[in-house]
């Protein structure tokens, strides 16, 4: 596909490294001339300096014969006419992120008079990634398949867990709920595990569940499973503005240290039910001052990476129980691990997997085609949701009978809302939807493609 991203900050750099790998032409367009030039010098796509929103620059872009155009500058009102200038040009696809609030709400209704496909705001999925785990303090990470119904969840075996040192042939006698383990993580490489894989402890597993289930599990797993209710966030920035009208409206109290003055005035009238403290939160003795032992979850969020981390650390010294970082940079990720956070949140690669899953979509528009894509163990396996149709090969075989290419594991299967954890007298139904476990980097376009061949 054709793509011209406007915007060559954190956001549009990972979607241009993102799509370059998967064969997409990509133009990058930014007005800073330095950053043009250290795209150009690392990632492998076109690069153009100048105004995204301008015709002219747009057309030098060749917008008119992108299949694409996705506007991540930092100014909404930039994306926003950008999108609308290569609508007009003949752009069928553009996708704007859009930050403001209030930009967020009206997009609802003037999504089409904008031309938008769709709009992205780093900050409120940062915020929703972050509600969903409070609710669940067990899990590290979840994502959602089969409309809701089903989730991939994270976790980490311990020492004393119920699953070290089990042989996956034998998880069904041990554990009651329904549960699939579709991607092992030892010693930073991931397995595509069979039944004869033992798990040990510092494990890290996905776990394919019904969305309905996932509580019980965690009390068959003896894992933590009661929601968070008191909560230390530390900057009041937009996730935190975001975040906690949700978490007040599950019943949880939430506490906000921020350092600007103006930003408390603002978060005070905001948030009426939260209790905003204007201090420097990076600071261990205002940390303590505020009870910081006794929370049930922090969340550290300001603008700096490495204040967040510090702040992490100091977290887990005193013994809270669940810790969400944001991050910015991926890299510190990798070099952090699990020593500063049970989960790190990043605005800009949730926002790019956002997209790159849009576009895959775009991509794939057969019948067999993925609906849903999402990247396990830092992106080192996939799980991919499929619609089974009359096309699909070994319909109504037993699964036993069927053979799936090495490395795919079929992990779960949705019939008309109802989850099944597919074992060896299970079948392939026309109307199903199945989700596919597989390692990075497989080329599987069609649900055919899992299978091997005969």
């Amino acid at each position: 596909m054709k793509i011209v991203i406007i915007g060559g900050g954190k956001i549009g750099f990972t979607l241009a490294e993102e799509l370059a790998k998967e064969n997409h032409d990509i133009v990058l367009v930014d007005n800073d001339k330095e950053k043009v030039k250290m795209v150009s010098e690392t990632l492998d796509v076109m690069t153009l300096y100048g105004n995204g929103a301008a015709i002219n620059i747009q057309r030098d872009a060749n917008v008119d014969e992108a299949d694409l155009m996705i506007a991540v500058t930092a100014q909404d009102e930039v994306n926003l006419l950008s999108c609308i200038l290569a609508r007009k040009l003949g752009c069928k696809n553009t996708i704007a992120r859009v930050r403001n609030r209030e930009y967020s709400e009206q997009l609802y209704v003037l999504k089409d008079e904008l031309g938008l496909s769709m709009a992205i705001n780093p900050e409120l999925l940062a915020a929703k990634e972050m509600y969903r785990l409070l609710q669940i303090p067990a899990f590290i990470k979840r994502d959602t398949f089969a409309k809701g119904k089903a989730e991939i969840v994270e976790l980490g075996i311990a020492a004393d867990s119920p699953l070290c040192g089990v042989c996956l042939a034998d998880l069904g006698s041990k554990i009651r709920t329904r549960m699939l383990v579709c991607v092992v993580v030892r010693e930073g490489k991931a397995f595509i595990p069979d039944g004869k894989f033992t798990l040990e402890a510092g494990d890290k597993i996905y776990v394919t569940a019904p969305a309905s289930e996932l509580v019980e599990l965690t009390h068959e797993l003896k894992l933590r499973s009661k929601k968070s209710k008191n909560i230390l966030i530390v900057g009041g920035g937009r996730i935190a503005e975001y975040v906690t009208p949700m978490l007040i409206k599950s019943g949880a109290r939430v506490k906000i240290i921020e350092i600007k003055r103006d930003r408390c005035k603002y978060l005070a009238e905001a948030l009426p039910e939260a209790n905003i403290i204007c201090s420097d939160g990076s600071k261990q003795a205002v940390l303590k001052a505020h009870n910081i032992a006794h929370m049930d979850a922090v969340l550290p969020l300001t603008d700096m990476d490495e204040e967040n981390i510090i702040i992490g650390m100091f977290a887990r010294k005193v013994g809270v129980p669940q810790l969400l970082t944001k991050i910015n940079r991926s890299e510190y990720g990798e070099i952090l691990g699990d020593r500063g956070a049970d989960s790190l949140i990043s605005p800009k690669q949730i926002s790019s997997h956002a997209i790159v899953r849009y576009v895959r979509a775009m991509e794939n528009t057969g019948e067999s085609a993925v609906i849903t894509i999402h990247r396990l163990a830092d992106g080192a396996a996939e799980a991919l949701e499929f619609a089974v149709t009359d096309a699909t090969k070994h319909l109504g075989e037993p699964l036993m009978d069927i053979k799936l290419k090495s490395g795919i594991l079929l992990a779960c299967i949705n019939r008309m809302g109802k989850i099944m954890i597919p074992g060896g007298r299970d079948t392939l139904c026309s109307g199903d939807t199945v989700v596919v476990v597989t390692t990075a980097g497989r080329e599987i376009l069609d649900i055919n493609d899992i299978f091997a061949k005969e």
